[in-house]
């Protein structure tokens, strides 16, 4: 079938709407822009595809706003690019959802009185929101029946009345990995007073679908609520409503979207090539009645995200393919594969079909912007249709490209560098590699700035920042993000050092003024350039990262994921080996000055790893080291003020030492001032 997206359409489109305006008075981006930076983080289409409803995140001003995580807004935007605010402030809405007929909108939220997130409606044509569902618990996923009179819905178990008599009492201790509460899968009738019917499932819920039939429901279940297990033992089962009985359709690995056909006759699956894939990537497709996966792009050098069908023989995904996306197709027997929006355009992250599926809802996002929606029509070209952050358009930023290199043992690498702004011919600047985690991960040559990564802001300043996809990272294939299994610390992060010598040898990078950033994963490359491979780095600034292989995996809450995708072997197979690759062992080299930052409530990489190395460098005393802590924050900040106080911490310290006098530490105080309010959105 002829795709009515045509490709040439497509990429004039994309140039069109991603060319930058010129600005008479321009200023330079900091990471006081960054604070305030909002960005779409959802999207839904109507049935009939001519309005998108989306999620804005709208972060808090640090030192203006009550400190906090970000607020989440609903909007509603149409091709004409007018952005209609439905549910705004102070507010945090999810799940947002088209009702089968298209007159409102359902969404997830706390609002007045409520104890629990509950599911509202809101029609489009005007009028209140209206609570329309509640439980003993959070409501964590809903989706409608075709005819619009039922909602299955997905909420944790109450814990036992008991259990909270006894906590009133001051008996609050907790059972480690055994009290945990399941999440369930509900049967509603909204405004009946009828309970909510309970699903009998084996495992805990997350992801949720009804059949466009009404008959049957997905429901994507793991053994238990743990991290390990949802990252990766969940799998998709096919329920029958009328019987209960759950078909399993063994996905392999590791899971990511699933979709129904519009006939109710396949299930769409992106998952692991088997259980040792590091990500989920692979387009698979099985007959909803139970049958055998079929790989639908064998041996795709690249990562499938998004999938929705557009008709019922034929679905749409996003592929990730190095550091760019496309939007493409394939027919469920795996012929008529088609490239509807090519590489080059925005980075793609989410996709939404219409109900005739000729009209699409995608977020993307480009060196120029953050996320956006664009929205994609029949025999028409895709066209971004909002603007978050208008203020963008008064501020130079930096020329970002794509660079290739060679590793050591030949095997070519990409990145994306962001040049510094106002980059003189003939001279060397200093250097801000910023390394991503995972290693199950790949930086894209879309936008790229945020709090913990100085992108924009660091360019600003003067230097070049640059992010490689070093093997084992995602992107290019399952065998190529296998490359780095059982080798931690090993040749992936020599391509790091190559990339450096790479930018060196250009002409663009001052070989003495190197810097290493990153976070997790990155944190680890961080901590391992800063010890390790110290005479090549002059500065590290290392968040939430390992420092210690042996301790790391009994602190971690994904034990297993870490066996199953990286180590594949136990620690106790080789205490040796796992300590030789930790940073710890390699304090005697220590001569980078080092900052550590890491949040105290982190289950992913226990804030022990931080304590560790910051107490190990220090005992040694040869090179300065410092150690943040940021109270109840998790694997990554949340707050307002944290994020904030990071940006400016880890930008000093690279001044400091890449810049400026190095020597002993800059003092630990930091002066604060307010980002000034963003412009509201057009």
């Amino acid at each position: 079938m002829r795709s009515p997206f045509p490709r040439a359409a497509v990429v004039a489109a994309f140039v069109l709407c991603c060319a930058l305006p010129a600005a008479a008075d321009q200023t330079t981006f900091t990471p006081h822009h960054a604070a305030k930076l909002r960005m779409a983080s959802s999207v839904a289409l109507s049935p009939d595809g001519t309005l998108a409803a989306y999620t804005l995140v709208v972060p808090r001003l640090p030192l203006v706003d009550e400190d906090g995580g970000a607020w989440t807004e609903l909007h509603i935007v149409g091709a004409d690019g007018r952005s209609r605010p439905f549910v705004t402030g102070e507010v945090n809405v999810g799940d947002v959802q088209w009702t089968p007929d298209g007159r409102h909108l359902s969404f997830l939220t706390r609002r007045g009185k409520d104890t629990t997130r509950s599911l509202y409606l809101l029609p489009i044509d005007g009028g209140e929101a209206r609570r329309i569902l509640t439980h003993a618990t959070d409501i964590a996923a809903h989706t409608w029946s075709p005819d619009g009179t039922r909602v299955a819905f997905t909420a944790r178990e109450a814990p036992p009345a008991k259990r909270k008599d006894l906590e009133k009492k001051g008996f609050t201790q907790e059972i480690f990995e055994e009290a945990v509460l399941f999440t369930r899968v509900f049967i509603a009738t909204p405004g009946s007073s009828e309970q909510p019917t309970r699903l009998e499932l084996e495992g805990s819920a997350t992801t949720i679908a009804w059949s466009p039939a009404g008959d049957r429901l997905i429901a994507v279940l793991a053994p238990t609520p743990l991290v390990d297990d949802d990252l990766m033992m969940r799998r998709v089962h096919v329920v029958d409503l009328a019987s209960g009985k759950a078909v399993n359709l063994a996905n392999p690995g590791k899971l990511g979207d699933v979709a129904w056909s519009p006939d109710g006759r396949h299930v769409a699956l992106v998952s692991g090539a088997d259980i040792n894939d590091p990500a989920a990537g692979r387009l698979l497709v099985a007959p909803a009645d139970g049958g055998p996966l079929r790989d639908l792009l064998p041996g795709y050098e690249g990562h499938v995200g998004a999938v929705a069908f557009s008709k019922p023989d034929t679905i749409v995904y996003i592929g990730h393919e190095g550091v760019h996306t496309v939007l493409a197709e394939v027919k469920v027997d795996g012929s008529g594969r088609r490239t509807l929006v090519p590489a080059g355009a925005p980075v793609l992250s989410s996709l939404a079909v219409s109900r005739d599926g000729t009209s699409m809802a995608l977020l993307g996002d480009a060196p120029a912007h953050p996320s956006e929606v664009f929205l994609l029509a029949a025999g028409g070209a895709p066209k971004r249709v909002t603007d978050s952050n208008p203020w963008l358009g008064d501020v130079r930023l930096a020329k970002q490209e794509v660079v290739t290199w060679k590793a050591r043992d030949g095997l070519e690498l990409e990145g994306v560098l962001i040049r510094p702004l106002d980059e003189q011919a003939g001279r060397r600047y200093p250097l801000i590699l910023t390394v991503h985690g995972g290693p199950e991960a790949h930086d894209r040559n879309g936008w790229k700035t945020s709090y913990s990564n100085p992108g924009q802001f660091a360019a600003a300043a003067g230097y070049a920042v640059f992010y490689p996809n070093y093997r084992g990272s995602t992107g290019r294939g399952v065998a190529f993000s296998k490359l780095s299994q059982a080798d931690p610390a090993g040749k992936e992060f020599d391509d790091l050092v190559d990339a450096v010598d790479h930018l060196v040898n250009i002409g663009l990078v001052d070989k003495a003024k190197v810097g290493i950033t990153g976070g997790s994963y990155g944190g680890y490359a961080s901590a391992w350039g800063a010890t390790y491979y110290s005479a090549r780095f002059a500065a590290a600034v290392m968040f939430v990262g390992i420092s210690n292989n042996v301790s790391r995996v009994g602190t971690t809450d994904i034990p297993n994921e870490e066996y199953l995708v990286h180590a594949l072997e136990k620690p106790w197979e080789d205490w040796e080996g796992k300590l030789k690759t930790s940073p710890i062992y390699y304090g005697d080299r220590h001569r980078t000055p080092l900052l550590i930052l890491h949040g105290t409530a982190d289950p992913r990489v226990s804030p022990t790893q931080s304590a560790e190395l910051y107490r190990h460098l220090k005992l040694r005393g040869q090179a300065p080291v410092r150690l943040v802590w940021y109270p109840g924050e998790g694997h990554g900040n949340r707050r307002a003020a944290s994020r904030l106080d990071y940006s400016l911490r880890m930008m000093r310290w690279f001044n400091h030492y890449l810049q400026g006098p190095g020597g002993p530490p800059p003092p630990y105080e930091i002066e604060y001032k307010a980002p000034e309010a963003a412009a509201t959105s057009k």
